[in-house]
């Protein structure tokens, strides 16, 4: 022993005896063979005896890979039955991907392991484990990505539901980097032990003697992939809080707290090291720790120690311990491809918008805007609806909106409910149930909530009790605590009845108390009750409603400065003025149309004409005919609507848009909306439409609006526009083509950033790394604009809202947190932003990144209007043999033929895989109107994708193509020949037969 630790072996030595002693004390080979083989080992390392000269030098035949693909497990063992050269060669393939880990064993009995026994199920973080007698010979458990992360993503986890007796207590630096997320520090060590990162650090750097005797001694293993970021340093550096409970030293590892940044120097190094070699033995013993704390010599049996320890702290294992899949390391493994793409350019700085500058009569908060405007122009135009004509229907004005307002609001606070108990109190939350075609209603619904400090929740009129996601739109009313539901007279009419008359309660949803808003159906207020109209605060305004990639539903919560700001902002960038009349095609509950349409608006008293879909579907051209009869300066609409205008144009005469200071495009962020921008000008250049009006804009749920295109009123300055390789694309790189090159992407700027914002690009998976120019990223935005959180739903929200990305060098961007925006792109020159794709659209096919809405645009482009009925076309992946596959499902016309659909899904197989290089997993079409859609007339992605894995799509034609998709398929077994019993007899006497011997 003394020989062994006078001259310290290297790692993969260290291993091979640790499973060599392993292997004697479960019997799997005799002591002459483990003294041979150990022998062999370690003879190059310490001084041999002359009687060992004379040994034969016959090389260790064992595979090197046997330290890698041992799974922690006594018993149980991959069968041998099924070792072959093609699995071995799999299996070493998989492994050269990957790090190489040092597993840790228990130690056998009347012998001292070389590997020090760590023990991950009794939650001690991975990659921290007790220092050896030497800094540098001890043991440094190194994860592989696909081996021990699962184990720390679950360690990390687990604290958190913890009660406190269970929690050490934490010194005050640490408590702060706890308290809430306060501690920029915390946040990102816990993004950091997330993405499977670890970095040098010590904890206790002055330990005593006692202490030595009773904790642990941490050190980590060096991560090798991202070794910038171990030279991180914070303004806090959050102490490592150590407590003992019941014997056993646990610590608070909340918020990754147990990381000490910056890491120490060379000299608290030694110092420890020092220390740690003046552990204690009894005889040849080193001095070890049971479970409960108490020290024992190594000489009892190890795995009796191991029983003490799991009776006294229980644990709950990682899954993989109970079994292993083989099939795993059967499959291919897809090799990088060596023409690959990658960023060359330098790192991205974080790009500022201009300041948000301070108007001296911007309200306080948006309803003292609408107390303002409803009491000095009680008769300025504010909203005008119109029916499925296009003839106004009803015009709401300022004064009209504040006193139906103010009358709801005393409504909800003193007429539901008692007295004594009220239904309502300020704080809850209560649903907005409006349909499409009511604006006037749902706006006098919103600013009543406001005015009654009521969180109102927009959602969809459900129209069945089966409606397409309505069960998770359920889920999110029952999380946020609703019990009121505010309706029109009309929707309150159309909702489904049973047979008694009253309103059933739908699928998912809590049971809701439905309540009209319309004036004859409330109640007066007393002339002395006024509503208590604050300045914006922290308080939260509204929640926004999201459905996500896998059909879940979120709600955004935004705060009621956050409201204001936002506000403010888009009136510097698109340049409001009083009295302004925009035309609204969107849709007024959420986004862009709720932005515009209902929140700015009142705060610039501007006119809104609000173009309902039920209209646009009669008369496409409906919206530019209203710019045309109010000389509107402003419309909001999408791509969809500039496309169906230019469908149903037929060269009317009594248009024009000339009055036209600003057509925003709020979709811009999709990169196929240029298409419809470029036709759209050249067609309706001729009336008056000028081509720096059109400005396109980027936003999301989380972020609310983070980018726009400012109206100028130089055409001079071109708008900003790239021609980009889609083979680069799908490797994240930025890398400009020509447009006579079909694999390209041609995308247009979004505008610069929002006043008073702070824009930064950052790798979309693992640590938040800036990227560099040429690289494709997730847009990050930090700024008071934004949305707070996921509605009770702490752990997405720290994920999404407290982002803190980090430099090459390994400082902070900045000491506020960036909320990530789901938006894929880059900041070109000028500081213009340009938008790639989505996240939620993002499909990963062997390494390569792919944009759901890049293979729609190329499926619409083989005979789009021939085939697929109005556009309904899906696009989704699905998991097969460990890999995403693309699927495509679309709608084709009535009067297709069977012979004609084949002929369609083929051009569009050979499309796909010659633009975007890769192949179809299964191309189907369905009937027409048969696919779920959204309350607005889009396909339910989620829910056909559902369809699809339950087989209930029922489609008419179908084109299955695994084989130019799935290539990594499993290579077949190999027949092991029959080995007699005598022979085995041998083996086994020579010990040839293990884990690390002969086959």
């Amino acid at each position: 022993m003394a020989e062994r630790e006078a001259s310290p072996l290297p790692l993969d030595v260290r291993a091979r005896l640790a499973e060599l002693e392993l292997e004697l004390s479960e019997g799997d080979i005799t002591q002459k063979g483990y003294e041979k083989k150990r022998s062999k080992l370690i003879r190059a390392y310490i001084p041999h005896p002359g009687g060992m000269e004379g040994m034969s030098q016959r090389p260790f035949f064992a595979p090197p890979s046997a330290a890698r693909f041992h799974r922690r497990r006594s018993s149980g063992t991959r069968d041998e039955r099924y070792r072959s050269d093609v699995h071995s060669e799999a299996v070493q393939a998989v492994l050269a991907r990957h790090v190489e880990s040092k597993v840790a064993v228990p130690m056998p009995s009347k012998r001292r392991s070389l590997v020090v026994q760590t023990s991950m199920d009794a939650y001690t973080p991975p990659g921290l484990s007790p220092l050896c007698s030497d800094s540098s010979s001890g043991s440094e458990e190194e994860a592989g990505p696909g081996d021990d992360m699962p184990g720390m993503e679950h360690w990390m986890t687990r604290p958190a539901h913890l009660g406190p007796a269970h929690l050490g207590s934490t010194s005050s630096s640490s408590s702060s980097t706890q308290s809430g997320g306060s501690g920029n520090a915390g946040r990102l060590a816990d993004s950091l032990a997330h993405t499977h990162l670890s970095h040098p650090h010590l904890a206790h750097a002055h330990l005593t003697h006692t202490h030595l005797t009773q904790s642990h001694h941490v050190s980590a293993h060096h991560s090798q992939i991202h070794h910038a970021i171990g030279h991180l340093s914070l303004k806090r550096k959050p102490a490592l809080g150590v407590a003992e409970n019941g014997g056993s030293l646990r610590r608070s590892c909340e918020f990754g707290s147990d990381m000490l940044w910056p890491p120490p120097l060379e000299s608290d190094e030694r110092h420890i090291g020092t220390i740690a070699r003046n552990t204690q033995k009894y005889g040849n013993a080193e001095r070890m720790e049971t479970g409960d704390g108490v020290p024992v010599s190594s000489r009892v049996s190890a795995k009796i120690q191991q029983l003490v320890s799991t009776l006294k702290m229980p644990r709950r294992p990682p899954l993989r311990e109970f079994f292993v899949d083989d099939f795993e390391e059967l499959l291919e493994v897809q090799q990088p491809d060596p023409k690959q793409r990658r960023p060359e350019g330098a790192e991205m700085l974080a790009v500022r918008g201009e300041a948000l500058g301070v108007v001296t009569n911007w309200p306080p908060s948006l309803e003292a805007a609408l107390q303002r405007w409803g009491t000095i122009s009680p008769k300025a135009p504010c909203l005008t609806s119109l029916d499925t004509t296009g003839k106004p229907l009803y015009v709401l004005t300022y004064g009209k909106l504040w006193s139906r307002s103010v009358k709801l609001a005393f409504n909800i606070l003193h007429k539901l409910g008692s007295k004594q108990e009220p239904m309502v109190r300020p704080g809850d939350r209560v649903a907005l149930v409006f349909p499409n075609n009511d604006p006037v209603a749902f706006m006098v619904a919103f600013y009543g909530c406001l005015l009654a400090e009521v969180v109102p929740v927009p959602i969809e009129v459900p129209l069945t009790r089966k409606d397409a996601g309505s069960q998770q739109i359920g889920f999110l009313l029952g999380s946020c605590g609703v019990t009121v539901a505010l309706t029109s007279d009309a929707c309150h009419k159309g909702l489904p009845k049973s047979a008694t008359g009253e309103i059933p309660q739908f699928r998912g949803w809590p049971k809701l108390l439905w309540f009209v808003t319309e004036s004859k159906h409330l109640s007066k207020p007393p002339r002395d009750w006024f509503p208590h109209i604050k300045d914006a605060n922290s308080d939260t305004a509204y929640i926004e409603y999201k459905t996500c990639k896998d059909g879940s539903v979120l709600g955004v919560t935004v705060m009621r400065i956050a409201l204001l700001t936002h506000c403010q902002a888009l009136t510097q960038s698109c340049g409001y003025t009083e009295a302004e009349t925009i035309v609204n095609v969107l849709d007024f509950k959420k986004d862009v149309g709720l932005w515009h349409g209902i929140l700015t608006s009142v705060m610039n008293m501007m006119h809104v004409i609000s173009v309902p879909y039920s209209l646009m579907k009669v008369n496409p051209l409906s919206w530019i005919q209203k710019v045309y009869h109010f000389k509107a300066k402003v419309a909001c609409v999408k791509s969809r609507d500039m496309h169906w205008a230019l469908v149903a144009h037929r060269e009317q005469k009594d248009i024009s848009l000339s009055s036209l200071r600003m057509l925003l495009v709020a979709d811009g962020s999709n990169p196929w909306s240029i298409s419809s921008c470029d036709a759209f000008l050249n067609v309706f250049q001729s009336k008056g439409l000028r081509s720096e009006v059109i400005c396109p804009c980027a936003s999301s749920p989380e972020a609310l609006t983070v980018a726009i295109r400012r109206p100028v009123e130089d055409s001079s300055q071109p708008p900003g526009r790239g021609v980009l390789s889609m083979q680069g694309l799908s490797y994240s790189v930025v890398r400009v083509d020509t447009e006579e090159r079909l694999s390209v992407l041609t995308v247009q700027d979004v505008g610069t950033v929002m006043p008073g914002a702070l824009v930064c690009v950052v790798k979309p998976d693992g640590v938040p790394l800036l990227c560099k120019t040429d690289e494709i990223g997730e847009l990050c935005v930090c700024s008071v604009a934004t949305g707070t959180s996921y509605y009770g739903l702490t752990g997405m929200t720290k994920n999404t809202f407290e982002v803190f990305p980090v430099a090459s060098g390994g400082g902070l961007v900045s000491e506020y947190a960036f909320v990530r925006t789901g938006l894929l792109g880059f900041v070109g020159p000028g500081g213009l932003v340009f938008i790639s794709g989505k996240m939620d659209g993002l499909i990963v096919v062997s390494g390569r990144r792919h944009n759901a809405d890049d293979i729609i645009a190329t499926a619409l482009a083989v005979e789009p209007m021939k085939f697929i009925y109005r556009g309904r076309i899906a696009v989704f992946s699905v998991t097969v043999l460990r890999d995403e596959r693309i699927v495509v499902v679309a709608e084709q016309r009535p009067d297709s033929t069977e012979e004609d659909s084949f002929q369609w899904m083929s051009r569009v197989l050979q499309a796909i895989d010659s633009i975007h290089g890769v192949g179809v997993f299964c191309l189907g079409l369905v009937p027409a109107n048969s696919l779920p859609k959204t309350p607005l007339g889009g396909l339910h992605l989620s829910e056909t994708k559902q369809l699809y894995l339950e087989g209930g799509l029922h489609p008419c034609n179908v084109l299955m193509c695994p084989h130019t998709c799935v290539t990594n398929l499993p290579k077949p077994r190999q027949k092991q020949p029959v080995i007699g019993s005598r022979e085995l007899e041998g083996k086994a006497a020579k010990g040839r037969i293990g884990f690390g011997g002969d086959q």
